[in-house]
């Protein structure tokens, strides 16, 4: 164990952010009397993205600002039919976006935020998105199925007719402002909102469409570590941050958008002013955001470092994505070029060399025997950074969190949490009965039999109430975690990087 200096700071006002951000999108319904469709990027809850990047962020702070609107809002999710049918997967929850969409409507029910519908794009008459729309409409829920429009979104004349965007049925919305949001992105929110801008000018209503979007940040350098963190978020879809150009051409201002919106928006524009038969107010894509993250910013040295974390937390995650298939080499070789261009080094993540120190230490005591040894460490919120490393009983996550809890319980390190006869008995079942290659506890494991244990020992009591306090700490292992004790770490809050190499020469892991 060792102490460092490392409080957070927080960097990031969230009570004037909601005040400015409620007030921009409440005059841009007014400018189009009354009726707006606000494309919704970025997640709607849990946005541990922003809130890792701008420290003192409310990851649910956009449920807060929809609850100021409440009176005004209806909400529609969109969720794209090959996402559904591939099973794409939502890193953060480790969930598929089906279930994510589901969760979410779940979720804005508890904040007394109900969706009105629900719109499949892109559908197919896929038999997995059927049984995802099927399992809707049999709880309740309005679905809308919106099919791919041929030549969307160059050929205008096609997709402003009654053959494109007059094909996908209608929603019926009763609030002034609609609010269109999805699990992820490339879900179909911008084809949804001039879907029924198209039908609402059809009916006469002079609806509008606007874009909230938290990153990139419109109004700070475009080479500013927290817009570069964006890139490296998205490193996966090849985004990229530049001066908007349209903006500067009509303005003389400088503003910072992303390359997508950057290519569409002449596409974007010409699509609108088809739709209400009049000159588009907007003149370039920064003009069509309602953003307003740059002003909650009250500590510039506060994010910037944030924003750096977050590079370093991307590359690893990509690097063990590559190293389980599941990513290409450009992406890491691109969150590589954000580190060099920032001069960010790994070693800057003050986890990762405990980490790895720990795993020479469980290498020198274990030396002779046959295995992998691995290391971990977390910095707890004061500072201090405790370390832990795998054993024949306990993996190294496991380790790392005793060791975390009996330093914030104040008990001693010869003290155990765990009762030989629990680990026994849990090893004997995982040996003897589930025929497993390993019988050490991963994480997931260890917290409960930490749970069994509490029941008769306070020492063990104590030691888990302290698990609340490792929300929001910043931990490094050695080694790609298992599925155990990854869901165990998600499930704590703890914020995990891994390095790319695996903790068993097994391909099949049971």
């Amino acid at each position: 164990m060792q102490e460092t200096t490392g409080i957070k700071n927080i960097g990031f006002d969230n009570e004037k952010y909601l005040e400015k951000q409620s007030r921009a999108i409440l005059e841009r319904v007014k400018k189009f009397n009354n009726k707006l469709y606000l494309e919704f990027g970025g997640k709607l809850l849990f946005d541990y993205h922003a809130s890792r990047v701008l420290p003192g962020f409310d990851p649910n702070v956009k449920m807060r600002l929809l609850q100021s609107l409440k009176e005004e809002a209806d909400i529609i999710l969109c969720i794209y039919a090959g996402d559904i049918e591939r099973r794409k997967m939502r890193a953060d929850f480790g969930i598929t976006y089906d279930v994510d969409a589901m969760k979410l409507i779940d979720d804005l029910a508890q904040w007394r935020l109900p969706v009105r519908a629900v719109v499949i794009t892109r559908f197919e008459d896929q038999p997995a998105v059927n049984i995802f729309k099927n399992k809707l409409e049999r709880r309740g829920i309005a679905v809308y199925t919106h099919r791919a429009i041929k030549g969307y979104p160059t050929d205008i004349s096609r997709i402003v007719s009654d053959e494109g965007f007059g094909s996908n049925e209608y929603i019926k919305t009763e609030k002034s402002l609609i609010v269109v949001t999805a699990p992820g992105p490339g879900s179909g929110k911008l084809a949804t909102c001039l879907n029924q801008l198209y039908h609402e000018h059809k009916k006469g209503i002079s609806a509008g469409y606007a874009k909230f979007e938290t990153f990139p940040i419109w109004n700070i350098p475009v080479h500013h570590p927290v817009n570069k963190a964006y890139e490296a978020a998205t490193a996966d879809l090849r985004d990229f941050n530049l001066i908007d150009p349209f903006h500067l051409e009509t303005y003389g201002k400088t503003a910072v958008n992303y390359n997508r919106d950057v290519e569409i928006f002449p596409v974007l524009k010409r699509i609108l002013e088809k739709i209400m038969d009049q000159e588009s107010l907007y003149h370039s894509p920064t003009d069509m955001g309602v953003n307003c993250a740059g002003f909650g910013i009250v500590d510039d040295a506060a994010v910037s470092e944030a924003a750096k974390q977050e590079i370093i937390r991307r590359f690893f995650r990509y690097s063990c994505e590559f190293a389980l298939g599941l990513e290409n080499k450009e992406t890491v070789e691109r969150t590589t070029r954000l580190l060099e261009e920032l001069d960010i080094t790994l070693e800057d993540r003050k986890t990762v060399t405990p980490a790895r120190e720990a795993a020479k230490q469980a290498e020198q005591i274990g030396a002779g025997n046959k295995g992998i040894y691995c290391g971990a460490a977390v910095e707890l919120h004061d500072g201090f950074i405790v370390t832990g490393k795998n054993s024949g009983l306990l993996h190294a996550s496991s380790s790392l969190i005793l060791n975390a809890i009996k330093r914030l319980a104040e008990i001693p390190d010869k003290l155990h949490l765990l009762s030989p006869v629990v680990i026994e008995s849990i090893g004997g079942l995982k040996k003897n009965i589930l025929h497993a290659k390993s019988v050490s506890l991963d994480l997931e494991e260890t917290l409960i039999a930490l749970s069994i244990c509490a029941a008769s020992n306070p020492t063990a009591h104590l030691a888990m109430q302290q698990l609340q306090h490792l929300r929001g700490c910043e931990a490094h292992i050695t080694h790609i975690p298992t599925p155990g004790d990854e869901a165990g770490l998600r499930r704590l809050g703890v914020n995990l990087t891994a390095d790319p190499y695996f903790s068993t020469k097994s391909l099949y892991v049971a």
